[in-house]
């Protein structure tokens, strides 16, 4: 893997929502071209939502090189999607493809479902679709907007979670995708932060209330990272400079922060692990610095 330094820094650049992975300047790093699997999730199925691109096809990947078959639910990007599928098909594993708006509670549903059907069974849910809509002032902020990020990013956590749960047993686990920006808040990114602050409470709530269930709860709360997220919902001047405020002043690649998952979602790894956030901020130790 490259040093830290190697990175090249993103020139200007937008793409209209939800953006794709082979128009970014650089190319983000998702797809583990240098990670070696040792069968830590041997036998596993994972369902991934938001898994098409960045961060959760960075996670497929890795999942399906510890031996997983992996369900993988997204909006609209198809040949984003597709290409995570090849990833995944070219270690030997199963994926299923689930494309589908998460904002819908009827889809929450069907994509558990559908899991279970085609893969047979559900050990390892990784809640981690998002959307993000920057404002420059609290008044810009509609109440369309403010319900459209919730419904995206906790209340689809909570409906797909609830549908999973009567397929988890004993030894299984649910990995959120939380933010810093659910840490210390972000005032152009509002209703963002504010619902990454509920995945983070969400999660430790959760964990207590499974833990007699043997089914552990854990979040990912990543700094910056260089995903289609970025290019599609920023401005191009913000982007250029996007990542630039934690010490290692650059952005996180998708490859950088899914071996936290893989840690995360493996028994012999983190058995004694739940209602732990795991930030990954780039060298900002703390959080609400």
């Amino acid at each position: 893997m490259p040093e830290p330094t190697d990175r090249p820094p993103q020139p200007p650049q937008r793409q209209e929502p939800p953006g794709e992975t082979d128009e970014m300047r650089p190319e983000p790093r998702d797809e583990m071209a240098d990670y070696v699997g040792r069968d830590l999730l041997a036998g596993r199925v994972a369902l991934i939502t938001g898994g098409d691109s960045g961060i959760g096809r960075a996670v497929a990947v890795a999942f399906a090189k510890e031996g997983a078959d992996v369900a993988i639910a997204y909006l609209e990007e198809h040949e984003d999607a597709e290409h995570t599928a090849r990833l995944v098909r070219d270690q030997g594993r199963r994926c299923e493809l689930l494309p589908g708006d998460l904002a819908d509670r009827e889809r929450c549903r069907t994509v558990v479902e559908r899991t279970v059907e085609a893969l047979g069974g559900l050990n390892i849910l990784v809640n981690n679709v998002a959307t993000q809509w920057p404002v420059k002032s609290p008044d810009e902020l509609t109440e369309d907007q403010w319900m459209r990020t919730f419904d995206v990013n906790i209340h689809s956590y909570f409906r797909v979670t609830a549908a999973a749960l009567p397929h988890l047993g004993e030894g299984d686990c649910i990995i959120n995708t939380g933010s810093v920006n659910g840490l210390r808040g972000n005032k152009t990114l509002i209703d963002y932060s504010a619902t990454k602050g509920a995945v983070h409470a969400w999660t430790y709530a959760m964990a207590q209330a499974l833990t007699e269930r043997g089914i552990r709860v854990n979040c990912v709360a990543p700094g910056p990272v260089w995903t289609p997220l970025i290019p599609s919902t920023f401005p191009e001047k913000r982007v250029e400079h996007f990542g630039e405020q934690v010490p290692y002043q650059r952005p996180a690649d998708p490859d950088e922060i899914a071996p936290s998952y893989v840690f995360l979602a493996s028994n012999r790894l983190s058995s004694y692990y739940t209602g732990e956030v795991l930030a990954a901020l780039g060298g900002q130790t703390v959080p609400g610095g």
